[in-house]
């Protein structure tokens, strides 16, 4: 096996992944340095636990599409082959054979994992058409149909939290539908409301009541991954203050540190209008 890894621009310097946590950005450099040549890692459990990552950042990996993970436990790294090229005669085919049968290489390097055997392909009845981060077309439209997007479970838990009543599931369908198809799933979702609700509730941004932005066209727009990996904030006797990130497991003397106007403002200047 090779042992140089190459990463490639068109991939790490995106906005979409700039938007990742620290760890999750950090979990798919490691996953890509320890790699086979074929782009498969058969140990991604341990390969997050040696560089300090958590099951939510390899999940934010997975929901934005950079590894694709098997049954078997076995990941792929979905740009493998943007990011590297190894010459034949270093080349040592993956192990994980069952894997790269489920996979087929787009035309701009991507793999793709396949709804049927690669050997019959040539009659999958394409059921439509969607497109992933990189804006190529993508076929599997199986877990993106209507019939499976929970919108009356998440639109029911968002009720729940905020105590308000958003019923009409045909009005708020646009924004659960965008972020379904992103990849998220419903508790993505729970977790965007939860971390929201503590953020914004009992807050006030120039007289007007942070929790009025605890609505689905707010809480699922653009921002939502941003919304899923922040860090919850409780407010007391005024004063706004910051939680230690939950992803860490070492002990501080000092669990919470205060938040100044100017960082509170400048926070509540990032939600929507």
């Amino acid at each position: 096996m090779a042992q140089r890894r190459m990463f490639s621009k068109k991939i790490v310097e995106t906005d979409f992944f700039m938007e990742m946590s620290p760890t999750a950005k950090l979990l798919y450099f490691y996953l890509n340095m320890s790699a086979d040549d074929d782009g498969f890692v058969g140990n991604p459990k341990t390969i997050k636990l040696i560089s300090g990552a958590t099951d939510d950042d390899l999940k934010i990996l997975i929901a934005k599409q950079f590894i694709i993970p098997f049954d078997s436990g076995v990941i792929v790294i979905k740009d493998w082959k943007i990011h590297n090229y190894i010459q034949k005669d270093r080349y040592n085919q993956t192990q994980y054979l069952d894997e790269k049968k489920q996979l087929l290489v787009e035309e701009n390097g991507t793999y793709t994992k396949c709804i049927q055997d690669v050997s019959s392909l040539d009659t999958q009845v394409r059921l439509g058409k969607s497109k992933d981060r990189l804006g190529k077309s993508n076929n599997t439209m199986s877990d993106k149909s209507d019939d499976v997007i929970p919108y009356s479970e998440i639109l029911d838990y968002l009720n729940k939290k905020t105590s308000r009543r958003f019923r009409n599931v045909e009005a708020n369908k646009k924004f659960i539908k965008a972020r379904w198809n992103e990849g998220y799933k419903l508790d993505d979702f729970k977790v965007v409301i939860d971390n929201m609700v503590v953020n914004w509730s009992g807050k006030n941004f120039n007289g007007v009541p942070a929790e009025n932005y605890l609505q689905p066209k707010t809480l699922f727009s653009n921002k939502f991954d941003s919304y899923l990996n922040q860090t919850q904030i409780k407010s007391t006797n005024n004063k706004v203050i910051k939680s230690a990130p939950n992803w860490s497991n070492q002990r501080f003397e000092k669990d919470e540190e205060t938040m100044t106007a100017e960082e509170f403002e400048e926070y509540m200047n990032g939600l929507d209008s």
